[in-house]
């Protein structure tokens, strides 16, 4: 993951990217109400009075938001402050039944941490300036009416932790693996659930081009992008934009854009040029948050183990660097796994296994690990009867189909379907005379130095023993009868 340079006409330009990601706490309630947060309610179903401003409504700061964003703070590495404070945010907008926007902007709950992402063979640091807690807005939509839009608050009011990166990111490779990162660690610790097309995560991208050494050019904002991929194309197609119009004379705009995903390109939605006065000034109905040892011991206790934790332990019992990597991207996959270790399975074979046979299998089906029809205590059963010799390779993958189809242990299908692997070497010796009498021609092209067709003879008799044999011994069988 090199730096991604634009070759203009007046040479090579830099790009530098930041990211504003906002996260949807996982709670059952929102910041200060206890009304639902439930994806998918009708519209204006999860609306209580103080999220719709009604006069004299107070709000209540729900403590299990606060803990969330906490641990995610813990697990980035990041300075917990002790002391924080809501601002209010003011601005008039039809989703924004307040008139104000409940954030925190001078004093966050979290402060400074950092993520590392992979960059090439070594990694590469990339700074968190803060992590603060705010309540969302609600929803606009466009679609319902030929001349009217439609206000739905059932998103009014949802705990969101806005994380803040450094501009360290230097091409969209970068920006895509920290994304991708922090995604992961929110999923792990379950302070986010991740979901981008469900809108409880996206970004805001933040891009800006110069000459490699020069000082930071103007930037814009891409706001709301919702999926990783969509974030890479946004600033590939940004960055290009800003270089061209550069060389062409002009000057890059300070200014908030919007991506079209359909086209690839972003198109300009505002200028911030005169940021706006939001006038923030402390919430005066909110006292400020005083966190004590108790709490934060206990949201670090909390923690889990963490992707770059778990990959490592798993390489250090055998496992690859590519499988650690592939079982620990998503939190589902690495809590089958571990819970497969825990039913007695070799971690390298079974490592192999679940990135081959299992992940196929899935993706057949169109399922998820989490929802697998093999069970992990069922599949190290499987793995056991591979081990000590039970069944071949092929013979498991016939057992397992049938476990994908009914759910049955593996060793009463092997019993009730007679596909145990056989080791009789008198059985396989009269297999391998009759292969090889069935073959004159080609046992006689194979003496004479034509050895590829070694293969040839292992699987005639492979299937000559409906793929029962136990395949070293008929290697070895027929290497003696070959001569």
């Amino acid at each position: 993951m090199t730096d991604f340079r634009i070759q203009g006409a007046t040479g090579e330009w830099e790009v530098v990217i930041g990211l504003e990601v906002h996260a949807q706490v996982t709670s059952n309630a929102k910041l200060f109400s206890g009304a639902s947060t439930t994806f998918g309610a009708e519209p204006n179903t999860q609306v209580s009075l103080v999220d719709a401003a009604m006069p004299g409504m107070l709000p209540v700061p729900n403590a299990e938001c606060i803990r969330q964003a906490v641990r995610t703070g813990m697990a980035i590495g990041a300075t917990i402050n002790r002391w924080s404070r809501f601002d209010r945010k003011n601005y008039f907008y039809a989703d924004l039944p307040q008139g104000y926007q409940i954030s925190q902007l001078y004093h966050p709950l979290v402060g400074e941490g950092a993520l590392e992402i992979e960059n090439g063979d070594a990694t590469k640091r990339i700074g968190v300036e803060r992590i603060h807690v705010e309540q969302d807005a609600g929803k606009l939509m466009h679609d319902q009416h030929p001349t009217r839009s439609y206000v739905d608050l059932n998103r009014s009011g949802v705990a969101l932790m806005e994380i803040v990166s450094r501009p360290d990111m230097r091409s969209p490779a970068e920006a895509g693996a920290y994304l991708r990162k922090l995604r992961a660690i929110l999923r792990y610790v379950g302070s986010c659930d991740g979901n981008m097309e469900e809108g409880s995560m996206r970004a805001d991208v933040n891009v800006s081009v110069r000459k490699p050494g020069d000082e930071l050019g103007t930037r814009t904002e891409t706001k709301n992008v919702n999926s990783v991929r969509f974030v890479m194309a946004a600033i590939e197609h940004e960055a290009r934009r800003q270089v061209e119009l550069i060389e062409d004379g002009g000057a890059v705009v300070q200014e908030t854009r919007l991506f079209d995903p359909d086209r690839g390109v972003t198109r300009s939605m505002r200028s911030k040029e005169d940021a706006q006065d939001y006038r923030y000034f402390p919430d005066p109905d909110l006292l400020p948050l005083e966190l004590d040892d108790a709490f934060l011991d206990e949201c670090r206790a909390s923690l889990p183990e963490l992707p770059d934790a778990k990959r490592a332990r798993y390489e250090a019992l055998g496992v690859t660097r590519y499988n650690a990597e592939v079982l620990t991207a998503e939190v589902e996959t690495a809590r089958w796994f571990d819970a497969l270790l825990d039913a007695g399975a070799k971690p390298a074979p079974a490592s192999n296994w679940v990135a081959g046979e299992l992940f196929g299998a899935l993706n057949r089906l169109g399922v998820g690990i989490e929802t697998s029809p093999v069970t992990p205590a069922r599949a190290a059963e499987l793995l056991a009867l591979i081990a000590d010799g039970t069944l071949s390779g092929s013979l498991a993958k016939q057992v397992f189909e049938v476990m994908l189809e009914t759910g049955d242990a593996p060793a009463a299908i092997v019993d009730a379907r007679g596909l145990r692997q056989t080791s009789d070497t008198g059985a396989i010796e009269t297999e391998i005379a009759k292969v090889l009498a069935a073959n004159e021609g080609k046992v006689a092209e194979y003496r004479s130095g034509k050895d590829k067709l070694f293969g040839f003879f292992v699987g005639q008799t492979m299937k000559a023993m409906a793929g029962k044999a136990n395949p070293g011994v008929v290697n070895e069988l027929l290497k003696k009868a070959l001569g």
